[in-house]
Formats: structure tokens, sequence, C-alpha cells
């Protein structure tokens, strides 16, 4: 296994979750991101030269926490964000895993497909208001960018019923 760089996210974790059932694209979109960002990111917090990093994410009243830790075991400063701006894309995501779900379980291919183009558009737009709202913050390119909007919205899905 080759050792992350220093630009890099070395582990993640996100807390506070209600459990997607397994099996749905809310578990799959999760295990896919969290994977990825291990695996490949671009994330350098506060300018911070000491990666590669240990973050956690959590939802506390609505806001987004950020808690990192880099590679000498400092604890970087807490970052909160607000997820207002990301309320209705977060709604849109839900109503996509629903749609998708039931093209699914519909079984048509072409639906499928369509929907899943749409999933991506809104993930391109998540990911481009995450940079714009962190570029003073945390530096990191578009993919990792897009796992981590990913991340904000399965933090959501104990509370997706209320979204809608």
């Amino acid at each position: 296994m080759t050792k992350p760089s220093k630009t890099a996210i070395k582990s993640i974790r996100i807390e506070n979750i209600t459990a997607a059932p397994e099996g749905t694209l809310i578990a799959r979109d999760r295990d896919i991101a969290l994977r990825d960002l291990e695996a490949a990111s671009r994330f350098i917090p506060f300018k911070d030269t000491a990666g590669p990093y240990d973050v956690c994410l959590t939802l506390e009243e609505n806001r987004l926490v950020f808690r990192i830790q880099n590679a000498q075991g400092n604890k970087l400063p807490m970052l909160v964000l607000s997820l207002k701006p990301y309320r209705r894309l977060i709604k849109d995501y839900f109503l996509i895993v629903r749609s998708y779900d039931a093209a699914v379980q519909d079984g048509k291919p072409s639906r499928i497909e369509a929907i899943d183009m749409g999933r991506r558009g809104l993930h391109n737009e998540g990911a481009g208001l995450l940079i714009e709202r962190l570029e003073d913050k945390i530096e990191m390119d578009e993919d990792t960018a897009r796992r981590l909007f990913t991340l904000i919205c399965v933090l959501h899905s104990a509370h997706a019923p209320a979204l809608w």
C-alpha cells in the first residue's frame, strides 16, 4: 500500500448518522466516497503542510463540523460550515435517491441512466459550492469536493423525510 500524500486525507469518518440500509444508493454512495477519499484526494486545511490528515465529519445544529488532525498529531482549528446554502441541493439529492430506487425496482435502465446523469450534475454543483465556501480554509480539488458533498448528504439521511 502506498503512503498517503502530505496533501491528502489519510482517514475519514462520519459520526452521528443513522446507518443507511445496505444495498441502497445512499449506502453505496457513502462507501464509495469514504474509500475514494482515502485512496486519492487533494486536501490542504488552513495551509497546513503536515499531512496526510485524519478527518471527522459531523452534523451539529444543522452545521457541518470538520475535525482535522495532521500527521504530527496536531488538531487543527475546528471548522464549522453552515449548511443553509446546501438545503436545496440536499433535498434534490434525496429526491434523486427515491427516483433511482423506484427506477431500479421497475427495471428501467434508460431511466436509471437519466437519473444518474442528474445525480452527477447535482454533485458537480454541490462540489463547486463547497470549493467556493471553503476556498480560504481548505484547498481541495473537484473530485475531493464531490465526495465530501456526498458525505454531507449522507449525514442528512436520518433527516431526509423532513426535507421532502
